[in-house]
């Protein structure tokens, strides 16, 4: 009788599993709100007609905090629209920072892959398959968009804006010249812009081209990670979760994308953002 020959195939790590059989990866995104209710259903739909036509398993966590234009309610309509196994509203009663939302929303996320993106349209999610692709591409740890790189850009910003992003102007007490007595401080338009990418790239030389975006894919186990490790709170959040990533070695990738100036409601960044910012960028600088 001829013996039967089974061949065993070695055992392989979880990055490499994940690699080889992408059908059983399912990617998680997290959406923070507040007052977002006008573009809330557009980022949505535009969310899963991109996962859809795609092909990934995916699901929508939406974390409002306590919204008072009715964004919750524009949540809850949305989620029996898609089913209660797309879209996920986990709502808490205020705003209590970025990374806590972050950290609420993985409680509730399934994927092994957790994606984080703006809620008010200046990410669009056609880009999320290029992150998708690019992570399998260098099995990465973590998938940056990048608006500083390749054919990435800003779009929507009027020219004052744009001199002001690109860090040529400081803040001064003559800003009023630029535009009405009503406009906000040149300074407040700083963060998540190449004027505040420049000054961090100097001091913390983080090896990343945009610091202070927030349109990623991590790891979930990465996320996690990084979150337990950062401090900061507010817009610096960004910023250090990819400086706390080169510490602790971790891969990243970058995709250049469009960044588009907001269509519906105001931006959430003011003076005590700035403020908030300039410190933990100094935090970072005399800690890392």
């Amino acid at each position: 009788m001829a013996s039967l020959e089974v061949s065993r195939s070695p055992r392989r790590s979880r990055r490499e599993l994940e690699v080889r059989s992408p059908r059983q990866n399912k990617y998680s995104v997290l959406l923070p709100t507040y007052n977002e209710r006008e573009n809330l259903p557009l980022i949505v739909w535009l969310l899963v007609k991109s996962f859809s036509e795609s092909g990934i398993n995916y699901e929508i966590i939406i974390i409002d905090d306590g919204s008072p234009d009715g964004t919750r309610d524009v949540a809850e309509q949305l989620e029996k629209i898609y089913g209660s196994d797309r879209i996920l509203l986990r709502p808490r009663e205020k705003k209590l920072g970025l990374g806590t939302a972050y950290i609420h929303g993985m409680k509730h996320a399934t994927g092994n892959y957790i994606i984080i993106m703006d809620a008010d349209l200046s990410h669009h999610p056609k880009f999320i398959p290029e992150f998708i692709r690019k992570q399998k591409e260098g099995n990465f740890d973590i998938v940056s968009g990048t608006r500083y790189k390749g054919n990435g850009g800003v779009y929507g910003w009027d020219l004052k804006r744009k001199i002001i992003s690109d860090g040529v102007l400081p803040y001064c007490p003559g800003w009023s010249l630029l535009g009405s007595s009503s406009d906000p401080p040149i300074l407040a338009s700083w963060d998540y812009s190449r004027g505040a990418n420049f000054l961090t790239q100097i001091l913390l030389r983080p090896g990343a081209s945009d610091l202070t975006g927030s349109f990623r894919l991590y790891r979930k186990e990465v996320l996690e990670k990084l979150i337990e490790k950062c401090v900061s709170k507010g817009y610096v959040f960004q910023m250090e979760m990819i400086v706390r990533a080169r510490q602790l070695n971790y891969t990243i990738g970058e995709v250049p994308i469009s960044f588009v100036d907001r269509v519906y409601g105001e931006s959430k960044l003011g003076g005590n953002e700035i403020v908030s910012f300039l410190k933990g960028l100094l935090t970072l600088f005399a800690t890392t």
